[in-house]
């Protein structure tokens, strides 16, 4: 199962290959009552305020995540102008105005334009949603993405971007995940580093325990530079407190498939998205669920993942 398993959800990537980053958009045109939490404490994000729990608005049209560290933030004008030139929107006096909460991560290591992604990709973003399977790894947000950069990027390894979902009677909760860790991206079942910190050499993953004792030696200019971006989606009924309570409950999927999390380098941001179309399920469940299906759709951004000539993946690594 991915995002789209969940009735009332498109997504849609935009992807440039030459400059190695892209954005994504979660598109729920009808509205879908919608919560954040800010875990990190680097974040680049657009209208989060919206969705505290004290702001009037319920819903919104769409989440954006996308490359391009604060330049990507354009590219939610794109999305916003697509969703305007359809009718949808927030009502207001003299208008619909769509609402289009997003988050960034930093993939300028590769992506030198300072202009990528703009408001033309998020406008093919949102014109490519579709119901069908989330496209993983190297896609949309995911496409400049990297892990393990504890003891610097020239000992890097690719990531991407993941999904996975599941299904208990008739609720349905997924997940959608942009990995851009400082830290190493663990697999939550078998525990192995999926993308982590590379031997000097690069050659091989480094013993997890040695990387960690690299930050030590990460300099300022490293900060403000990573990221882990979630978007939960569920069919369930639920208020604007309880979907602020699940993206704080399921932010707990981090700390599974990310070692070490929530750091001081780390801007990670998850989003949750209800569309009101299912059971009235209790938060908790839901939130257990949510921190599931994103701690796995982290690991399957990187095990989906391919190399570049800078970072390998996981799947060009030798196995132990």
């Amino acid at each position: 199962m991915t995002l789209t398993d969940v009735p009332g959800i498109t997504v849609g990537h935009a992807t440039d290959e030459k400059n190695r980053t892209g954005c994504t958009a979660v598109m729920c045109p009808e509205g879908a009552v919608a919560g954040v939490d800010v875990r990190g404490h680097a974040p680049g994000t657009r209208e989060t305020d919206l969705l505290h729990p004290t702001a009037r608005v319920e819903r919104v049209q769409a989440v954006l995540v996308t490359g391009g560290s604060a330049f990507g933030l354009a590219a939610a004008t794109g999305v916003v102008r697509w969703l305007a030139e359809r009718g949808y929107g927030h009502e207001t006096l003299h208008a619909k105005v769509p609402l289009v909460p997003g988050a960034v991560i930093y993939d300028l290591f590769f992506n030198k334009t300072l202009s990528k992604p703009d408001e033309a990709m998020g406008c093919q973003a949102a014109e490519a949603a579709s119901g069908q399977p989330v496209a993983m790894g190297c896609v949309g947000a995911g496409t400049g993405a990297t892990a393990g950069k504890l003891a610097g990027f020239h000992r890097a390894m690719k990531s991407g971007l993941g999904s996975a979902g599941t299904k208990s009677g008739d609720l349905i909760v997924a997940a959608l995940a942009v990995a851009n860790p400082v830290g190493n991206v663990i697999d939550p079942e078998s525990g192995a580093v999926l993308a982590g910190v590379r031997t000097p050499d690069g050659s091989a993953i480094d013993n997890p325990d040695a990387a960690l004792l690299a930050i030590q030696d990460l300099l300022s200019a490293s900060a403000a530079t990573n990221t882990v971006l979630g978007v939960i989606a569920t069919n369930a009924v639920l208020t604007k407190v309880q979907a602020t309570r699940v993206a704080r409950m399921a932010s707990a999927g981090i700390a599974r498939a990310i070692s070490p999390a929530f750091t001081l380098y780390d801007g990670d941001v998850i989003f949750v998205l209800a569309t009101g179309r299912g059971p009235a399920a209790d938060e908790n469940i839901i939130g257990a669920l949510g921190a599931q299906v994103l701690a796995r759709a982290i690991a399957a951004g990187a095990k989906a993942a391919v190399s570049l000539p800078e970072v390998p993946a996981y799947r060009d690594m030798p196995k132990t």
